[in-house]
């Protein structure tokens, strides 16, 4: 039989399906429904090609694999032996029948087994089995969920490889998928993500991860199947992708956990069966089945919020994924994300190198290093008495390069905010799910770079205020509506530089804090004297005390007074501090405020006596040299200093510190003003020394138990500089003197 002449467009768009056809074949097992769905998507789509000038055996073929396909859907919705077997052979054959259509040879003669029955069924000798009358149960394989058993000892690099790569992706995913809420019709974020979900699925089916690979190939079809338009992105099939997310992420959590030595060859189960069930009902066209509560779902927090609070370099055992497709599924709930760029912006792969962050560390290390020892050759005395104009330019030359070394080596570590940001997008929308409220997160300064440790500590504080914000801050679309606010509250989180830092704020439109309320609930506890009088910084400040909160009942997300102290404690720990604005009725607003790295602080250097300290810019006011008359002593708060009209209570650093001091007299001295949070002090050192850059080095075990020295620093002389903890001194207590 001549073959017909050729389609070029039909041809080329044919090879295209079979090629795919074949790679998902591959993967079919008996018994199972591993890749059912692709498969029916793409012989749809062959269907859907003209076949005018198709040959005969092209549309024969096409109805009998249709009919297979019918009856396995139809029936038990898994391949047996024989279909598996049938399948095969059907693609080989169609491919054959490819070949000979381009290039103009006689086409093979059609195969007897794809002739239909006068039923109107496949006949007998097709290989298909149909479901069984009785009620036998189906094997224990398919009922239980699928385990994954790692092969440590020959796949250990290939697996790190695998987990490194997968937690990119999903990050992706989810920060793509939150873009599809605001534009359901984002084709260039379909494809990202379907493109994502491939790439797992590969990864995964080389490393033989079974349960991991099926998941994600489901998911993957679920995107294809928007991406060809055959399926709508509602708020339905959001949640179901990142519920899918999450199992995922649940996946190689408990990977990278055997890669840290725990568990180490024990199985890995992680709930499957149900969701794929919703995924594979959704792409059938069927109503979308509730999701029923499951024992692994977590009662207290959302899957965004486990993964945010989890350190990037410590892997954990993830949330339950059923966490993401309950807390969601309250339907008069509404969250929505505000950003000047909605869409996800990608990077060229060619333009990162990835790189063991110890190896940065210890880079950054060895740059602070070179620079104080280029220090210590600049201000040795026997160089300076050297009378060398060559000397003198190359140790400027030298000074120079060492400066812009390490500016380069502290961009290093310097990532942006938009990382973090974006994951708070997700643990808005599950929260406010949760909470039946609506709420939108708007984001500003997502650009803005900070120390990659200081983000990474920084999460678990934002969540904690995040929750609090939507909890206790953000009321219920009624309540709101009743005070003549839109339905739709609005959490703000912004980043920028400023203050020689970095300045963050979380700013909710809410009903405020309530001053009366706190003050009651302090007088309760016993935190203040009854007859106390706090003034609005001093009041707002006890909602950070241990155990503090004035919900009226525990929830889920708040109400135990745990979280708040432990925000001001981490934010501490980062050598920053926070702030609190409130206006009841209108919302409030949490400032912190940071350093911009860890490593490399700018200190201003005073001397007391021999001695000489360092007080962290950041937190220094201003400094001036006292007249006489500003000092004096007030019954019960010690010396105090009058600073343009107020009071600030005063220490003197050298009688605190326990070494001999100069300046007796504060006129002699001078006072530097600090502060930490809306709480200031004066502390009288004997000089200034000037201001500079240091490189911060760790104390060490030694001092591990005290609070009065953050760090210490080698200047440029050679000689040890001490760092002081200017949370310490402002709270220390009030002597008098």
């Amino acid at each position: 039989m001549a073959a017909p002449q050729l389609n070029v467009p039909v041809l080329v768009r044919t090879s295209k399906i079979l090629a795919q056809l074949g790679e998902e074949l591959a993967f079919v097992e008996v018994g199972r429904d591993i890749g059912l769905l692709p498969i029916n998507s793409l012989l749809m789509d062959f269907e859907e090609l003209p076949r005018d000038d198709a040959p005969t055996i092209v549309t024969t073929g096409l109805a009998a694999a249709r009919r297979l396909l019918d009856q396995i859907l139809d029936g038990a919705g898994t391949f047996t032996d024989d279909s598996i077997r049938f399948l095969n052979e059907w693609h080989a054959c169609m491919s054959s029948v490819l070949a000979a259509w381009e290039r103009g040879t006689a086409l093979p003669g059609i195969p007897a087994t794809w002739h239909p029955s006068s039923a109107g069924v496949v006949t007998d000798s097709l290989p298909v089995t149909r479901p069984a009358a009785s009620k036998t149960p189906a094997p224990p394989s398919v009922l239980e969920e699928p385990a994954i058993r790692l092969n440590l000892k020959e796949d250990a690099e290939l697996l790190q490889e695998f987990h490194g790569e997968s937690q990119e992706l999903l990050q992706h995913i989810e920060q793509g998928v939150l873009v599809l809420e605001e534009n359901p019709a984002d084709a260039d974020t379909i494809n990202s993500i379907f493109r994502a979900f491939h790439t797992l699925k590969g990864g995964a089916g080389l490393l033989h991860l079974d349960a991991l690979r099926d998941m994600a190939h489901d998911l993957e079809s679920l995107l294809d199947a928007a991406r060809r338009s055959e399926l709508s992105i509602t708020s339905e099939i959001i949640n179901l992708i990142l519920a899918g997310g999450d199992t995922l992420k649940h996946f190689t959590h408990e990977i990278g956990d055997q890669l840290q030595g725990l568990k180490p060859g024990d199985p890995i189960v992680v709930p499957t069966r149900q969701l794929r069930q919703r995924v594979q009902v959704t792409l059938r066209g069927g109503p979308l089945p509730a999701p029923r509560p499951t024992q692994a779902q977590p009662s207290l927090r959302t899957a965004a919020e486990h993964e945010l609070t989890t350190s990037e370099s410590t892997v954990t055992q993830a949330a339950a994924p059923a966490s993401a497709s309950a807390a969601p599924s309250a339907t008069s709930a509404t969250t929505q994300t505000a950003r000047s760029d909605s869409s996800p912006k990608t990077e060229s792969a060619a333009a990162f190198v990835k790189l063991d962050t110890r190896k940065l560390d210890s880079l950054v290390d060895l740059v602070g290093e070179l620079v104080i020892a280029q220090s210590m050759v600049v201000q040795d005395p026997e160089v300076q008495r050297l009378s060398s104009r060559h000397l003198a330019r190359t140790l400027r030359q030298l000074g120079r390069i060492t400066s812009e070394l390490q500016r380069t080596a502290m961009s290093l570590r310097m990532v942006p905010m938009s990382g973090t940001f974006r994951k708070m997008t997700r643990l808005v929308r599950d929260l406010a799910a949760q909470q039946q409220k609506q709420v939108q997160l708007v984001a500003d300064g997502e650009e803005t770079e900070l120390d990659r440790n200081i983000v990474e500590e920084l999460s678990d504080p934002l969540v904690h205020m995040i929750r609090n914000s939507i909890d206790h801050g953000i009321e219920s679309p009624a309540a709101r509506e009743l005070q003549g606010k839109p339905a739709l509250g609005t959490i703000r989180l912004s980043a920028a530089h400023q203050r020689g830092g970095i300045v963050i704020a979380i700013q909710d439109d809410g009903k405020g804090l309530d001053r009366d309320r706190i003050l009651a609930k302090a007088r309760e506890r016993g935190l203040i004297k009854p007859d106390a009088i706090l003034t609005e910084e001093e009041t707002f400040a006890l909602i950070f005390a241990p155990g503090f909160s004035t919900a009226e009942k525990v929830t889920d997300v708040s109400g135990r007074g745990v979280g708040m102290d432990v925000v001001r404690r981490n934010i501490e720990k980062l050598r920053g501090k926070i702030e609190i604005r409130s206006v009841a009725g209108q919302g409030t607003t949490f400032t912190i405020v940071l350093p911009l790295t860890l490593a490399i602080i700018d200190g201003m250097l005073v001397g007391v006596g021999t001695d000489r300290y360092i007080i962290p810019t950041l937190s220094v006011r201003e400094s001036f040299r006292p007249r006489p008359g500003m000092v004096t002593t007030v019954h019960e708060r010690g010396e105090v200093v009058s600073v343009r009209g107020r009071l600030t209570p005063l220490l003197r650093l050298g009688q605190h510190l326990g070494t001999p001091y100069r300046a007796v007299d504060p006129t002699e001295g001078i006072i530097v003003v600090v502060e930490s949070g809306d709480v200031a002090r004066g502390l009288l050192v004997d000089e200034l020394l000037g201001k500079q850059e240091i490189v911060i080095k760790n104390l060490g075990a030694t001092f591990q138990k005290q609070d009065l020295l953050a760090g210490a620093a080698i200047l440029g002389d050679g000689r040890v500089g001490l760092i002081l903890d200017v949370d310490t001194l402002v709270n220390c207590p009030r002597t008098n003197n």
